[in-house]
């Protein structure tokens, strides 16, 4: 991945909520009107990186697991996709605000905003718009530590006495600054719209949250001087892994992925418990609470850990290491939902199964991974050589298994200079087993640029947030100048859209396989809808006429409660 930036040119304005489009078919209604309430409590787990065809296949092979006990007593969605771009943070806050990035104003982790100053800007008035927003652990006061500089003794075993407000541990210095009031941005206030935490935090209710950087502070949402979310533990993933070598964080070790799930995991044990995530108050079990995974996700990207391979095998089954991770969560679901089974909450709890993104490629022979730096430096030559003196075409390329450009010259015909670039020169790179390929069109199948970029998300030109070039990759194309890494996520194709989406408990009278297409934004008004809160509550619900997924009515039907762990 590379990433670049300069001051860019723009207009300053605010993004504007536009309208989607619904689904069709029976899922297509706008989220209705709140019924009386069937659950108190819903826990939403993400498995990252989990695709549907590996729920699918995991719960065939292992039909006692904790999964397919999951599977086996609620509805599984099995076409459920992700917003593009399919990555963290815009899957994230899909979830758990019920909108698209046009409407969100989140694109990437790693974004860049032509309205906004840039970071550290004290003097405002005469300062150049166009700024990076840096959602990752860039933010933190220390990125190194766990504990995103807190100051902790006793780490990683000690990190669950880590704050529960992750706003204290973001270094202000390195937010993006507001041009009109010349203060940082906050990442809650960077979203546009609010989440199921203010909601349910209006409604007088209990609310919790664990992830992987304390960014997610983004959560809270916009315009709270209180935190909606009363408890969010965010662990520092990007941190120095304990035992590890120097510069390795918990990513690059899929054993060391895993014992740092295992802290979010015991968060939840605590919160389902009735105490904050540090199990040193009683607090209640939240109304809304859950956390992701990160050990399917590195164990699909990383080419060999713990002695074993990783990534899938020639036909897509897991290999040795995907395998082991997927085992891994798997026994910590169980854990998880037997200790909502010993603490009586079965009958009052919702389970909602899902992931933030998929992974790219699951067929590893298609793997090409190609060096997107001398692409972006070769677009930069070609533009300086016909425009003397001019800023560097790219402001801001975050490119994955997408390109995805902000350009310092907003116009039609420098987003179309660029597209015609990618289109004409090729890059290099290696195959899964390390041989040179050459990938014409700069590895692209699509390139949207210009008002086709804004058009292809939903949104205007005028949006001071949207890519002025999303260029989609071919299937199996990952931007990377090593081999560190096998698969990423992040783009628009099936392998990184199609995750799961799993609802089982209280308020759920559906069960089986449903092939029902839905988007993962639908998890939010279900959210509200299964606590009898409005779903309408929630802006991006009302801007994208988001529906409630299909959870009651029709379908085979228990007739009693389910014990998630029998």
């Amino acid at each position: 991945m590379s990433r670049s930036q300069i001051a860019c040119r723009a207009a300053v304005g605010a993004a504007v909520l536009l309208a989607g489009t619904a689904f069709t078919g029976s899922v297509a209604a706008a989220a209705p009107p709140p019924a009386p309430g069937h659950s108190k409590h819903v826990l939403l787990i993400s498995v990252d990186g989990l695709h549907q065809s590996d729920l699918t296949k995991y719960v065939s092979r292992h039909p006692g697991s904790a999964m397919a006990r999951l599977v086996a007593r609620g509805v599984d969605f099995t076409r459920a996709q992700t917003p593009v771009p399919s990555d963290s943070f815009p899957g994230t806050v899909a979830q758990l605000t019920g909108g698209n990035p046009k409407t969100t104003g989140i694109y990437y982790d790693d974004a860049y905003n032509r309205a906004l100053l840039p970071a550290g800007t004290t003097s405002c008035a005469h300062a150049e718009p166009g700024a990076e927003v840096d959602l990752t652990e860039d933010m933190d006061k220390n990125s190194k530590e766990i504990d995103a500089g807190q100051g902790l003794s006793g780490l990683p075993g000690s990190v669950l006495s880590m704050t529960g407000n992750p706003s204290t541990v973001i270094d202000p210095a390195k937010l993006p600054v507001d041009p009109t009031t010349c203060t940082p941005v906050s990442p809650g206030d960077y979203l546009q719209v609010n989440t199921v935490f203010q909601v349910a935090k209006q409604a007088g209710l209990h609310t919790a949250w664990s992830d992987k950087h304390p960014v997610y502070e983004i959560l809270n949402g916009p315009g709270g001087a209180t935190p909606s979310i009363d408890d969010l533990f965010t662990p520092e993933i990007n941190s120095q892994a304990a035992g590890a070598a120097p510069g390795t964080d918990w990513t690059k070790d899929n054993a060391k992925t895993q014992q740092y799930d295992g802290y979010k995991v015991r968060a939840v044990l605590n919160e389902i418990d009735g105490y904050g995530h540090a199990r040193t108050r009683q607090t209640g079990e939240p109304a809304i609470f859950g956390m992701n995974f990160q050990s399917v996700s590195t164990a699909q990207k990383l080419p060999t850990s713990d002695g074993k391979a990783g990534g899938y095998l020639p036909g897509g089954d897991p290999g040795p290491l995907l395998a082991s991770a997927l085992g891994f969560v798997d026994s910590q679901i169980g854990r998880i939902v037997s200790e909502l089974d010993r603490q009586h909450h079965a009958d009052d709890t919702t389970v909602i199964l899902s992931a933030k993104h998929g992974q790219s490629p699951i067929d590893p022979s298609t793997l090409e991974r190609i060096d997107d730096k001398p692409i972006i430096d070769g677009l930069d030559v070609a533009w300086a050589a016909v425009h003397r003196g001019a800023a560097p075409l790219v402001a801001h390329s975050v490119d994955d298994d997408a390109m995805i450009l902000w350009l310092s010259d907003h116009s039609q015909s420098a987003a179309d200079f660029a597209a015609k670039y990618l289109r004409d020169h090729s890059g290099s790179g290696t195959d899964i087993n390390g041989r040179p390929v050459r990938a014409a069109a700069s590895g692209t199948s699509s390139i949207h640029a210009g008002a086709d970029a804004a058009a292809f998300f939903g949104t205007s030109v005028s949006d001071p947030r949207v890519p002025d070039v999303f260029a989609v990759a071919r299937p199996g194309v990952v931007y990377t100048g090593g081999k560190s890494k096998i698969a990423e996520h992040g783009g628009a194709s099936a392998d990184d859209r199609n995750v799961p989406i799993v609802v089982v408990g209280a308020g759920v009278s559906r069960h089986g396989t449903s092939a029902e297409p839905v988007e993962t934004t639908s998890i939010a008004p279900t959210i509200l809808s299964l606590l009898g809160l409005n779903p309408t509550s929630l802006q991006a619900v009302r801007a994208e006429h988001t529906p409630v997924l299909p959870v009651s009515g029709g379908g085979a039907t228990t007739g009693s409660s389910p014990v998630f762990g029998s």
